[in-house]
């Protein structure tokens, strides 16, 4: 009998339709799977609510150096590319010259490659490792040079420099790269549904 008093005849299809969720599987870090919502069958059997229930997945976060590596690898290598050429300036020295375009000029563009590289989401390990090597050159080179003259400025202090630089790599490599972009890290810690 319908509302207002008269027989409606249903049809068989009407008779028997029925609330149905699908179900959601997925995979979390260790293997099991967990159901995002509940079945008809969850609902028949009493054992879920009316309302679909979410489950969120906790993940753990990859290790990351605290500091990316280009926030200190850009000063470098604009410090080791000026650096030869005021050098040079003052000395007229073209191997001065030379060495602080080469190193400077590839410490930047190492740098800046590896910020456009991590602007993406991708691993900038290749750049990182790259800087360290010439940090290692540049300490060589100019501990070297110190052990000769004997002056701490400029050999002594570029010497400490690429150490402390050399340190820094080593850190950020050590700790599992650059952290990831704040972009990226909000996607994959709260998905979205």
């Amino acid at each position: 009998m319908g509302h207002d008093g008269h027989g409606t005849k249903k049809t068989s299809s009407e008779s028997n339709a029925t609330l149905s969720y699908t179900t959601k599987v997925s995979e979390s870090n260790n293997g099991r799977s967990a159901r995002s919502y509940l079945t008809s069958e969850d609902q028949v059997a009493g054992n879920g609510l009316s309302e679909p229930i979410e489950e969120h997945v906790v993940t753990q976060q990859k290790r990351a150096a605290m500091i990316h590596d280009f926030c200190f690898g850009i000063p470098f290598g604009g410090l080791v590319l000026s650096g030869g050429l005021v050098g040079f300036i003052f000395s007229r020295n073209p191997t001065i010259l030379s060495t602080g375009v080469l190193f400077g000029g590839a410490l930047l563009a190492l740098s800046t490659t590896s910020l456009k590289v991590w602007r993406q989401g991708k691993s900038s390990l290749p750049f990182i490792l790259g800087q360290a090597v010439l940090s290692v050159a540049l300490l060589w080179k100019n501990f070297q040079t110190y052990s000769l003259t004997k002056k701490l400025f400029p050999t002594g202090f570029y010497a400490f420099i690429s150490f402390a630089m050399l340190c820094f790599y080593s850190y950020v490599v050590i700790s599992g790269g650059n952290p990831p972009p704040k972009k990226l890290k909000s996607s994959t810690v709260a998905p979205s549904y």
